[in-house]
Parts: C-alpha cells; structure tokens; sequence
C-alpha cells in the first residue's frame, strides 16, 4: 500500500489513498510562515518530494520563513528531494540505510537566510547533493554533517555569505565533491576517518560587503586515512576551480 499526503498547505490539507506499489511516498506543496514538519518513513523505497526525478516534475515546492523539519528515512533505496525557499529555518535529517538519495535545492528560488542543518547518515552507497543560495540571497549558514558509511558520493555547492560547515565522515571509499563560494566568511572543519576517499574542496572568497574589512576562508582538516586523496582550492577568485 502506498500512503500519499498530497497539498501539505498552510492549512494542511491532507489527502490518503492506495495505488497499485510497494512504496510509500510523500508529496508536498507548501506555502506558508512557521511550519513544523515532523516525518519518519520506515521501510524499503520510501519517497519524499513532488512527482519524479524527471525534468517535467515539480518537485517539493516549499516556501516560508521559520520553518522547522524533522525528517527521518530509515531503510533502503529512499528518496529525498526537490525545491525549498525559506529563511530562518531549521532542519535535522536523517538517514539509515543503503543506497538513499537526497537533492535539495535551497533558494534557488528566493531567499534563504538564517539557516540551520543537523543531518547524520548511516549506511553506504547514499548519494547526496545539495545546493544552498545558487541564484537567490542566502546569508548565514550553520551546517553539521555526520557520516558513517562507505562508498557515499556527496557533492555539496555552498553560496552563502557567512557558513560554518562541520563535516565528519567514518568509513571508506567516500567521494567528496564541494564548493563554497562568494561568501565572506568561509569555514570548513572537517574529519576523515578511512581509506580511499576522494574529496575535492572549492573555497572561493566572494566581494566583502561594507563595513567588513577582510574576506576569510578557513580550512580544518583532521584525517586519519590511507589511500586517500585530497584536493583543495582555496583563494579570492570569480572563477570556480
């Protein structure tokens, strides 16, 4: 049986009903300020977003200002993904399991300021991509990671003026791929603990706005590994690499 919640409003109207799958799915068109989101998907091929994968699909258009989510994908072969525009908002994610995906788009669409990630994930094989602030103002962002797992592939792209970002990863054979960029205030803590991973950081300083008299980029790594590679640009620069 597959549970559909469809057209999650401000005056969150919900709809059920069964269609011939094994899957669960979650879809969700939202407008409006101070939402509080709570999800657990249990199972195997869970789904969160708006339709598909595919270029015609609108998927998970979210928009509002103090949102809270807590998202829990706990199972194999889960989906996360779609569209979000929101400030002063918060999310704790998590997932469990094997070959999950997770892409979000964050102000893509408009502003995102003030925002806040908890998210650890368990298992191997997950793939996440995430772009926070690529067209839109995004100022503030405070981002921690946990991984524990192989063979995850994460390719993260950064546009926001003022990021902390805490990165932690346990496990071997993780691909790492991240930008961060125009922001004046740049900060990446990051440990590594396991062999093979290839991870590749961008830092680009942006344009120092008035008042403030340096653009930072700071870089902390902690690695304990073997076999790895690690490749790190770092420098005041339009271009991106």
């Amino acid at each position: 049986m597959i549970k559909y919640i469809l057209g999650l409003s401000l005056f969150f109207s919900l709809n059920s009903f069964a269609a011939a799958s094994d899957d669960n799915e979650i879809n969700i068109a939202q407008v409006g300020d101070t939402l509080t989101l709570y999800i657990d998907q249990v199972g195997y091929g869970n789904k969160m977003g708006l339709d598909n994968f595919e270029s015609s699909s609108a998927a998970m258009p979210i928009t509002g200002s103090s949102l809270t989510f807590n998202i829990d994908q706990i199972g194999n072969e889960n989906l996360l993904f779609g569209k979000v525009t929101a400030d002063s908002s918060s999310y704790t994610l998590e997932w469990n399991g094997d070959n999950n995906v997770w892409d979000w788009m964050i102000g893509e669409t408009g502003s995102a300021d003030s925002s806040n990630y908890l998210v650890d994930i368990t298992g191997d094989s997950n793939t996440m991509d995430l772009d926070q602030g690529s067209l839109f103002s995004a100022e503030r962002l405070n981002f921690d990671l946990t991984v524990l797992g192989s063979s995850n592939v994460f390719d993260v792209d950064i546009e926001t003026d003022d990021v902390i970002w805490n990165f932690d990863v346990t496990g071997s054979t993780n691909n790492i791929n991240t930008l961060q960029k125009d922001g004046y205030y740049n900060e990446i803590n990051f440990t590594l603990d396991g062999s093979g991973a290839d991870v590749d950081i961008n830092q680009i300083s942006g344009t120092c706005p008035t008042g403030v008299s340096s653009c930072k980029g700071i870089i902390t790594l902690d690695v304990d590994s073997e076999n790895a590679t690690i490749q790190i640009n770092q420098k005041d620069s339009a271009n991106d690499s």
